[in-house]
């Protein structure tokens, strides 16, 4: 895992020649597309880790020890990425149009662990549902689904 996360990284910075992506190279972008949302506001509270920590062992089949090693490396590359393309080209490629809409629901799923939309988490979630092709209509649908199921 450490041998894709740096080859991951590498590949951010343009440093390392292109390799045909495995599924953690996915896993890990994803992952690192959504600390990304929970740290966006400047603020990353445990409940919001936690909720992140959920939905990865749920969405790969993860345990325990695989998901903190997964999130661990999620904030690395988040902290190290200057933009979002790099994360989401790679979804992009990689994932069908049902796999990156899911991970646009798992964003606002986040963004409602707290309880409240911040106007940062508002437009990184729109800026990457852009990037990854989910439609507007789409994207406001599964904002609207994650409201409901937050209790608001």
């Amino acid at each position: 895992m450490l041998d894709a996360i740096k080859t991951f990284l590498n590949e951010l910075t343009g440093t390392a020649e292109k390799k045909d992506l495995g599924e953690d190279d996915y896993r890990l972008a994803a992952a690192a597309l959504l600390f990304h949302v929970i740290a966006v506001d400047g603020v990353v509270l445990p409940g919001e880790r936690e909720k992140l920590s959920t939905l990865l062992a749920g969405q790969f089949s993860l345990h325990k020890d695989e998901t903190a090693e997964l999130l661990a490396a999620a904030e690395t590359a988040d902290k190290e990425a200057v933009d979002l393309y790099g994360f989401t080209s790679i979804l992009k490629w990689k994932l069908e149009i049902a796999d990156r809409e899911r991970i646009v629901e798992m964003m606002w799923n986040l963004v409602y662990a707290d309880g409240a939309v911040h106007e940062f988490e508002d437009n990184v979630i729109w800026r990457a549902a852009e990037l990854l092709g989910v439609s507007s209509q789409k994207r406001i649908s599964l904002k609207q689904r994650a409201r409901e199921g937050a209790g608001d």
